[in-house]
């Protein structure tokens, strides 16, 4: 009897725990960017099983409250996750009906916390998350790390884009771009990862939030050249390898 109430207790207390242990369908890289009026955010919509790429029209840009936009990299069922715990902000901020709204800078700080009180519990959830928003003419933009490490800057990148697509955001930024040029530059970065990331699929969406709320745009494709002659033998030159 005792050894069967021993039993049940000692699977009972592994059932409780459930924990991402690593990612099964996660999304690439999101690349954002400040411009005149605004932010700009991009992201592709692949989902990556493992290293299939899945799913193809997975949406990872999306609005939190009156003055903020959120993008992510990494598990799906993470970020779904952090999603509700949003819904849940902004309904019990709502509920005050005091005329005032969470701010971009105040939805990063909550994000920062969750992150990090995850990772103290070793059941971090999988992502690299990138907000942005407007509030009262003033533009943010952060980012947080699965571990909760975050900062502030003039444009950010998750991913693979930490890589291949800062480099290019630190030569061609500037302060004053306009709607369309902010657009351009993430189209060519949004270009360069779909060259080199495996996961990246040429199907993405791009982003704004000003003032006036957000605007996220229909899905649609990039023209792309696979015809340089790196990409025809590419292990030339790579000794010892395949």
């Amino acid at each position: 009897m005792e050894s069967n109430q021993a039993k049940n207790s000692l699977l009972s207390s592994h059932d409780n725990i459930q924990r991402t242990q690593y990612p099964y369908v996660t999304g690439t890289s999101v690349v954002a960017l400040k411009y005149k009026d605004g932010i700009l955010m991009a992201s592709d919509m692949g989902g990556s099983y493992g290293s299939t790429l899945r799913y193809k029209s997975v949406e990872r840009l999306k609005p939190i409250g009156k003055h903020s936009l959120l993008g992510a990299s990494g598990e799906l069922s993470d970020f779904q996750e952090i999603l509700r715990y949003l819904d849940e902000l902004i309904l019990y901020d709502n509920m005050w009906d005091d005329g005032n709204s969470l701010g971009p800078k105040e939805v990063h700080n909550y994000l920062t916390r969750v992150m990090y009180n995850r990772r103290n519990k070793f059941d971090p959830l999988w992502n690299t998350l990138v907000l942005g928003g407007v509030k009262k003419g003033q533009k943010y933009l952060g980012m947080v790390s699965m571990i909760g490490v975050n900062f502030e800057d003039d444009h950010v990148a998750t991913g693979f884009g930490n890589h291949l697509a800062r480099p290019i955001l630190r030569d061609e930024w500037r302060e004053d771009l306009t709607f369309e040029e902010g657009v351009k530059l993430l189209e060519k970065c949004m270009r360069v990862l779909l060259y080199r990331d495996r996961s990246a699929v040429n199907k993405l969406q791009i982003a704004k939030i000003t003032e006036e709320g957000v605007t996220i745009s229909q899905p649609y494709s990039l023209k792309t050249f696979w015809g340089f002659s790196a990409f025809q033998n590419p292990t030339v030159g790579a000794e010892g390898s395949w």
